[in-house]
C-alpha cells in the first residue's frame, strides 16, 4: 500500500499528515510556533520557523507511522494563505519576517486605491476586493520599507511566494519558484480568468513581474523534494490554499456544495463549478482548487477571528487555563444571558468588510459571569458564519441556483457538540461533520494522490467522503431570526460610524 504525505503549514501551527489510500490518518504530528505582534494590528512570523517546525513534522509524522519515506506515493501541501515571503534567490535567506494574512499594515495602501476609482478593475480580473487581507499589498508594503528590495527584485534577485511557495522552495533545495492557482488568486495580481499574472495589475501594485513564482493546477506534479530531507526524493504532487484544500477535501466538488472550515479564523466556501460568479453581498469570488487547467471559482466569505477567540480567552482574558475547557465553561449557563461578543481585533472580514471595526461586548449586566462571556463568545463564531452562510445563498439564487441545502463542517472547533448544535439552529439546515475532519490535510493528500496515480478521478474521491455526524435544527426559526438581529444590532456597535 502507497501512502499520503500533507504537510498542513498553518497560522498557528506547522502539522503533517500520514494518510492512507482510502483516507483515514495514519499519523499525525504537529509544532506551534511564534506569533509575532510588533505592533497594533501587524502579525508576522518568521519564515525560517515556518519551513524547520514543517520539516520536524513531516520526519516526526513518518516516524510515527513506522514508515520510510519509499513509502510515501506523493507529498501534498496547504499553507495559510495571503501570508508573505520575500527572500533572496541566491542565499534563500528571507529579507523581513512573513506578513501574516491577518495583518492590518496596508490598509492605507488600500484606502487610497479605493479612493482611486482602482475597485471594479481587481473585482473583475482577480474576484477580490482591495483589502489589506491579500498578499499584493503587502508584498507591495515590504517593497516600499525594506532598502534596496524594489532595486533587487527589479533585477530578479529576490522571490516572492505565499507560504507554499517557500516551503517548495526549500524541500527541492532552491530548485523551484512555484505555486498553485488557489494561492496565486489570493495576492490580487493573478488574473483569475486565465490563470496568468496580470500585467497592468503587477503596475499598479508596483510588484516586478521577476519576482512571482510559476503557476500551476493544484494537483500538478511540482517537482521533487531533496533525497536527504526525508529519506529519499518525493514528488511533490498536490499544493493548495488551505481552504480551497479544505473544499476539495469535503468532496465539494460541484456547483452548490458548501463548506465551512473553523480554524483560526472561520471560512465558508462554496463551489460555483466554472462559472465566475461576483457577489453582490460582501462574498469574494476565488479559484477553487483544480485537478486540470481549466478554471473552476468558488464564492468564499471569511471570518477573520472563530478560534482565536478561544485563544483570547485563553491568554488575554485568562479566563480559562486551556482552549479545551470553553465549552465546559460555556456549558454552564444555560445560555449567554444577552451578551452578545463581536471579535473583531482585526476588523470585520466578509460579509461587513469593516476595516476600522474593533471588538465589542454588549448586552452586559450586573448578573453576567466570565461564563456568559465565554459562551457569547464560542457563539460569536456561529453567528458569524451563518452571515457568510445567508450572503451565500442569496448570491445563489441571484444566479439562478438554489439556497445552500446543507453545511459541511471541519476544522479544530467543529468537533464542539454546542457550537455546531447552535450553528444548525441559527442556518435551518444540517451541519454535516465528517468522519475525517482534518479535510484541509486531505485535501491536499488528495491532490497529491490524483497526480500520482493512487486515485483515478473525483468519483473516487466522492465515494470516500463519509458521514460523522449530521446536526438537525430544532431551533424555532423566529428565536433564531431575532438572535441574528441581535447579532447585527451589535455589529453595528464595533465602529463609531
Amino acid at each position: 500500500m502507497k501512502y499520503l504525505l500533507a504537510l498542513d503549514q498553518g497560522t498557528s501551527s506547522s502539522r503533517s499528515i500520514v494518510f492512507d489510500g482510502q483516507g483515514r490518518i495514519v499519523s499525525m504530528a504537529q509544532q506551534e510556533f511564534r506569533q509575532i505582534y510588533p505592533q497594533p494590528g501587524w502579525v508576522e512570523h518568521d519564515p525560517k520557523e515556518l519551513w524547520t517546525t514543517q520539516l520536524a513534522t513531516a520526519r516526526e509524522a513518518l516516524a510515527k507511522a513506522g514508515l520510510k519515506a519509499t513509502d510515501i506515493a506523493s507529498v501534498g501541501i496547504t499553507n495559510q494563505r495571503e501570508t508573505t515571503v520575500v527572500w533572496n534567490r541566491r542565499t534563500g535567506e528571507p529579507i523581513h519576517n512573513a506578513i501574516v494574512w491577518q495583518d492590518r499594515r496596508a490598509e492605507p495602501t488600500c484606502a487610497a486605491m479605493r479612493d482611486a476609482g482602482l475597485e471594479p478593475i481587481f473585482r473583475e480580473r482577480t474576484g477580490l476586493i482591495i483589502d489589506a487581507y491579500f498578499s499584493g499589498t503587502k508584498l507591495k508594503w515590504i517593497l516600499d520599507h525594506v532598502p534596496g528590495a524594489r532595486e533587487a527584485g527589479a533585477r530578479g534577485e529576490l522571490a516572492f511566494g505565499t507560504v507554499d511557495s517557500w516551503l517548495m522552495w526549500h524541500l527541492t533545495g532552491g530548485r523551484l519558484h512555484a505555486t498553485d492557482v488557489s494561492n496565486a488568486s489570493r495576492t490580487m495580481l493573478l488574473n483569475v480568468h486565465d490563470n496568468s499574472w496580470d500585467p497592468e495589475l503587477l503596475k499598479l501594485l508596483d510588484v516586478p513581474r521577476e519576482m512571482l513564482p510559476e503557476v500551476h493546477p493544484s494537483s500538478h506534479v511540482f517537482g521533487h523534494t531533496e533525497a536527504d530531507l526525508l529519506g529519499a526524493s518525493l514528488p511533490i504532487g498536490g499544493v493548495a490554499g488551505d481552504q480551497q484544500s479544505a473544499l476539495f477535501g469535503q468532496a465539494c466538488f460541484r456547483a452548490g456544495l458548501a463548506k465551512n472550515t473553523y480554524g483560526t479564523g472561520c471560512f465558508m466556501l462554496m463551489h460555483t463549478g466554472r462559472a465566475f460568479q461576483s457577489s453582490a453581498n460582501g462574498l469574494i469570488t476565488t479559484s477553487a482548487a483544480q485537478s486540470t487547467t481549466t478554471p473552476e471559482f468558488a464564492l468564499e466569505g471569511s471570518v477573520f477571528i472563530a478560534g482565536a477567540v478561544v485563544q483570547w480567552l485563553r491568554d488575554g482574558l485568562q479566563a480559562i487555563k486551556g482552549s479545551s475547557e470553553v465549552q465546559q465553561l460555556a456549558e454552564s449557563v444555560p445560555d449567554s444571558g444577552g451578551v452578545m461578543f463581536v471579535p473583531a481585533f482585526t476588523g470585520l472580514g466578509a460579509p461587513y468588510w469593516k476595516a476600522d471595526a474593533r471588538g465589542a461586548i454588549v448586552g452586559l449586566t450586573r448578573g453576567s459571569t466570565v461564563a456568559h462571556i465565554a459562551r457569547a463568545a464560542l457563539e460569536s463564531i456561529a453567528f458569524q458564519s451563518a452571515a457568510l452562510l445567508t450572503a451565500m445563498s442569496r448570491d445563489a439564487v441571484a444566479a439562478g441556483g438554489s439556497p445552500v441545502s446543507e453545511l459541511r463542517v471541519d476544522g479544530g472547533a467543529c468537533v464542539n457538540d454546542l457550537l455546531m448544535q447552535f450553528q444548525a439552529d441559527l442556518l435551518g439546515i444540517p451541519v454535516v461533520r465528517p468522519k475525517v475532519i482534518e479535510t484541509t490535510a486531505l485535501g491536499a493528500a488528495y491532490l497529491a494522490g490524483l497526480s500520482s496515480g493512487v486515485y483515478t478521478d473525483l468519483d473516487q474521491l466522492s465515494a470516500q467522503w463519509q458521514v460523522e455526524r449530521r446536526f438537525h435544527p430544532v431551533m424555532p426559526r423566529p428565536r433564531a431570526e431575532e438572535l441574528m438581529a441581535r447579532w447585527e444590532h451589535a455589529v453595528r456597535q464595533t465602529t463609531l460610524e
